[in-house]
């Protein structure tokens, strides 16, 4: 079953939902987003007592704000509490400290946060929401004295998002400190099957502008991308399910890899791949297959025989948040003409009400290696140069 909710429901999923007429729960929020009364859109009490009476329950989320429904309405189940064991950064610290031990982590209530001694902790750290969502109050501290200013902005920053998603979305009470991690880091699109078996359904870099940076701006996906990680990535995956006794449970994983080859993980997020419908859609772009459909009918990609049909082009997801540092009631318009511009080979634009939503919309692109430019501009880029404000 699928449970859809606000912020955003893609074309691509509504088409794949109606063509295999997989069964939605109707939510409050199913009509809005074009789900009209048909054989596979459900009440809530029925699809509650088909859960119920089911020994594999398998359910696929488009958006974190239907983890309050299921947490409410599944009980009789395991589900509400393998979501909170991923969902909670200090309860997924506390799982993993048997594989690793020295991780350095620290939770702190906000309200304590003026009266957190720095001097107790070792610098760099990250310091963000314990239960959040994309970078939102995630913030980088390299030194004692990058402390006060931080923790200001931080404040600020955490009272612009409260109020946006529900509280299992983001919660903006309690915050983790974590030593910074090394080494690349990458997003992971996976289920776990039946069984616990993981499946891979993509794997991107995340790429940032500098080491500060800690955005959102860039994903991308190749054919490198994926031989060079594919089977570390999948021998880590194996270690999660083993820990944590999931199946039929789609993830999106963040890591890091150091020059050694050794995965650190930064957060896996519970009952979906990427946020806003992304970077599932994004694999039928990549590497022509529906990861809904994937996940659904339980198979697995054939990535032997995918990539060895594609080159080095590299396909990406870029995300268009609002960094040009004004306000959203300051801007006018947004010129998505002109940004199109600036790519040799689009391949989706979402525009968003950037009023209403921190973003102006994502586009998916695909680039060939000599012109990764494009790319490196739009990292570098605080969009101002596509923005037009209100006249004063």
């Amino acid at each position: 079953m699928f449970i859809v909710d606000k912020p955003y429901v893609s074309d691509f999923l509504k088409d794949t939902i109606k063509r295999n007429q997989f069964p939605v729960i109707k939510t409050e929020n199913v009509e809005e987003f074009g789900f009209k009364n048909g054989q596979n859109i459900i009440d809530e009490d029925r699809a509650i007592d088909i859960l119920r009476s089911s020994d594999n329950i398998q359910l696929y989320t488009n958006s974190e704000n239907a983890l309050g429904w299921i947490t409410k309405n599944l009980s009789f189940s395991d589900i509400p509490n393998k979501i909170g064991l991923f969902k909670n950064k200090a309860n997924f610290r506390k799982l993993l400290e048997p594989l690793y031990p020295n991780f350095l982590y620290k939770e702190i209530g906000v309200e304590n946060l003026e009266k957190f001694n720095p001097l107790d902790i070792i610098f760099p750290i990250i310091i963000k929401p314990t239960v959040g969502f994309f970078s939102f109050g995630v913030k980088k501290i390299n030194n004692l004295e990058e402390w006060g200013v931080t923790v200001l902005h931080l404040r600020e920053e955490l009272q612009r998002v409260s109020g946006i998603f529900p509280k299992e979305v983001f919660n903006d009470t309690s915050l983790i400190i974590e030593q910074v991690i090394e080494g690349d880091e990458f997003a992971i699109d996976a289920y776990f099957d039946k069984s616990g078996d993981p499946v891979i359904i993509n794997i991107l870099e995340h790429v940032f502008s500098s080491e500060a940076d800690v955005s959102d701006r860039i994903y991308m996906t190749s054919r490198s991308i994926l031989e060079s990680n594919y089977s570390r990535v999948l021998s880590f995956l194996k270690q999660i399910g083993r820990i944590f006794q999931v199946r039929f449970f789609p993830v999106h994983v963040e890591i890091r890899i150091d020059r050694q080859g050794y995965i650190q993980p930064i957060e896996i997020n519970p009952m979906r791949f990427g946020g806003w419908c992304t970077t599932p859609d994004l694999a039928y772009y990549a590497y022509g297959f529906n990861a809904y459909e994937v996940y659904m009918y339980q198979k697995r990609p054939n990535w032997e025989k995918i990539l060895a049909k594609k080159n080095s082009e590299i396909y990406s997801l870029i995300v268009l948040d609002n960094s040009t540092g004004w306000d959203p009631s300051q801007i006018a318009a947004f010129d998505y003409s002109s940004l199109l511009k600036r790519f040799e080979m689009p391949l989706e634009l979402r525009k968003l009400d950037f009023k209403t939503h921190p973003v102006f919309g994502f586009l998916f692109a695909q680039t060939h290696p000599e012109n990764r430019l494009e790319l490196d501009n739009i990292l570098r880029s605080n969009l101002r140069e596509f923005v037009t404000l209100n006249q004063a």
